[in-house]
Parts: structure tokens; C-alpha cells; sequence
């Protein structure tokens, strides 16, 4: 359950929503996504439980920015956040586990990134950082972010303004607040 924090009150008083975007302060919504198949499942706040955490998330696995940005950055960095102290670094995105995996094969994520596929999309919709992809993509997926989280409380947040674009959430910025 997400701790709501007074600023999200005003935001819900003025927006008349019952959904709320994540905000630092909040603790990871606790949702299942799927690891390297649809029966292999983790809830969240298992996975980062204990842990410094970077958890990032994309539009979808094999789109240009993501593939030729975004997840590369963060597998070229893999040593450095290790060494700032970062337990785990996750990628998810609202595609399959197959696809998912596939995807970290391709960029030989493995030992560097944990890729989460958030199939049905929940996670996105719980952290309120879905947006409607479907002319493109689809479906809803996430919006482009970063987030640090210890014992998985986000510290900080790092959500991309115009939803998909590539500056706030790339691992640099990241770097710079651990």
C-alpha cells in the first residue's frame, strides 16, 4: 500500500483522481512481475526488501530509445552503481517475460540488469506511471523513469516530463544523486 503523502492529497483535491503518482517518501507497491517466464514471479517488495535499489522503467523492450539508449546506459554502468553502493539495478517494462528475457539476452544484461516484465501492466497503473501506448504500442506502458529506493522506499524519483523522452531518467542522473 502507498503511504500518501500530504502533497498527494492536495493533488488529488485538485485533480479529482483517486490515483496517485509515486512520489519519494512512498514505498513500492507490492505487485508480482514476472522474471525469465510467466512462472517465475517475485512480488516487488520482496525483491527490493533489504536492498539499494535502482528500478527503471521503459515504454518497451526492443523500441529504438530503450534498445539503443536507455537500457545500455544502465548495463555500461552496472560496476559503477555497484560500487556507489547499489545492491540491484531492474529494468521493467509492461511486456512479457519472453520478450523481456529475449531482450536481456540481446544486450547481455545478465549479472548487470534484472529485466521485470509487468505484463498486465499493474505495476505501471499502481505507481500511476502508465500512459495509453496503444496507437504506437499497443497498449498502456510504463512512462519513462528512474527511481533509487532503499528497502524499497523511493529516495528519489526521476520521471520523464513529456513522458517517453530521454534526459531525466538515463543512468547519468542517477549516478549523480546516489
Amino acid at each position: 500500500m502507498l503511504r500518501t503523502t500530504f502533497s498527494q492529497i492536495q493533488r488529488r483535491a485538485f485533480t479529482n483522481t483517486s490515483r496517485l503518482l509515486i512520489a519519494e517518501g512512498d514505498v513500492i507497491p507490492n505487485v508480482e512481475v514476472q522474471l525469465k517466464s510467466p512462472g517465475e514471479t517475485v512480488k516487488t517488495q520482496d525483491l527490493f526488501k533489504g536492498k539499494k535499489s535502482i528500478l527503471f522503467g521503459v515504454p518497451g523492450a526492443f523500441t529504438p530509445g530503450c534498445s539503443k539508449t536507455h537500457l545500455p546506459g544502465y548495463i555500461k554502468e552496472a560496476e559503477t552503481l555497484k560500487s556507489k553502493g547499489v545492491d540491484l539495478v531492474a529494468c521493467v517494462a509492461v511486456n512479457d517475460a519472453f520478450v523481456m528475457t529475449e531482450w536481456g539476452k540481446a544486450h547481455q544484461a545478465d549479472n548487470k540488469v534484472t529485466l521485470l516484465a509487468d505484463s498486465k501492466g499493474e505495476l505501471a497503473k499502481a505507481m500511476d506511471l502508465d500512459f495509453d501506448a496503444s496507437g504506437a504500442l499497443g497498449n498502456h506502458r510504463f512512462k519513462r523513469f528512474a527511481a533509487i529506493l532503499e528497502d524499497g522506499k523511493v529516495k528519489k524519483l526521476f520521471v520523464e516530463p513529456d513522458t517517453t523522452g530521454l534526459n531525466v531518467s538515463l543512468v547519468e542522473n542517477v549516478v549523480k544523486s546516489l
